[in-house]
């Protein structure tokens, strides 16, 4: 199964732009407002991606955030958890030293009280002190019907550590190394995600973001292989977060591709064409977000894959 209709959301009480993610996600710009401001505006953009989200049918697990830990991107849980079918939870090594202090056990239990069975917990957090990461859903594309991971080499994304983690759950690495325009230079993205969607009719990718020739090649033939629509988007169209999206379904099995309202008004009739033909797109306001964090809407959502007690 590629999609589900459940997912976990972490509602901010913290949320600014955070400097120690600033140093590569070139994402993120400053606004010239308090914190406190940054983080109403924030919670405001949240709650309203979970009234449309939950308005479409789709099972909302919403979670606050503790204001003790002091953790200014705690909206983004899909870099430092995963979760899988059979009961399989993974965590996540972070470039980020205060992003670290986001992973929070009281999360399972509370998955486990909403009726999830969890069976394993992997957890690679140990490299960190190798000055290792890689930051799960974000730095990882997973296409899990065809047990493939792609993944965009960065800081954020050690290829050691992907192969481990592809061996561990037996699925075929797909690595390159995408870049974005930044000040007359070409810099790693810093993950996968904002370039990359894989949904179960198409992707969602910016290929020109990846360089290297036979690599752009290899990633765009595994997609077809795998009978994949390919829908290309333009640099431009990434730092609008239009690769920043999420195909989900409802509980009446509509397939749905979550994205944020600046994503939507990016594409163009084409690919709004091509995308309609599986799903229906479902956008939300999220410039705040968008601004100080870098991220977007996939990024504010961890799928549960994860089995139901007496399913």
């Amino acid at each position: 199964m590629q999609i589900t209709d459940s997912i976990l959301m972490i509602r901010p009480v913290q949320f600014r732009m955070n400097e120690q993610t600033a140093v590569n996600n070139y994402f993120q710009e400053d606004l010239s407002l308090s914190d406190a401001e940054i983080n109403r505006r924030a919670q405001a953009e949240f709650d309203g991606l979970v009234r449309v989200l939950e308005a479409e049918g789709v099972s909302v697990m919403v979670v606050e955030d503790r204001l003790e830990t002091d953790t200014p991107d705690s909206i983004f849980p899909n870099n430092w958890i995963s979760f899988h079918r059979g009961g399989m939870v993974v965590i996540y090594p972070m470039f980020a030293v205060n992003r670290r202090r986001e992973r929070r056990e009281d999360l399972l239990d509370r998955l486990e009280e909403a009726g999830f069975r969890i069976t394993e917990v992997v957890d690679y957090t140990a490299a960190e002190a190798d000055g290792v990461f890689l930051e799960a859903t974000g730095s990882v594309v997973l296409d899990r019907e065809n047990m493939k991971a792609y993944c965009a080499l960065s800081e954020r994304a050690d290829e050691g550590l992907l192969i481990e983690f592809c061996e561990d759950f037996e699925l075929l690495p797909v690595v390159f190394t995408a870049y974005q325009s930044v000040d007359g230079q070409r810099k790693p993205i810093y993950h996968t995600n904002v370039m990359m969607c894989v949904a179960e009719a198409f992707a969602v990718i910016c290929l020109e973001a990846i360089d290297n020739r036979k690599e752009r090649k290899f990633v765009a033939d595994q997609l077809r292989q795998d009978g994949k629509e390919i829908i290309e988007i333009t640099e431009a169209q990434v730092h609008a977060f239009a690769g920043n999206m999420l195909q989900l379904r409802n509980g009446k099995g509509e397939r749905l591709l979550v994205m944020s309202e600046r994503a939507r008004q990016s594409l163009t009739p084409a690919q709004i064409r091509a995308i309609e033909k599986t799903s229906r797109i479902v956008s939300s306001p999220l410039d705040t977000i968008e601004t100080c964090g870098g991220g977007s809407a996939r990024c504010m959502i961890a799928e549960i894959f994860l089995p139901r007690e007496g399913a």
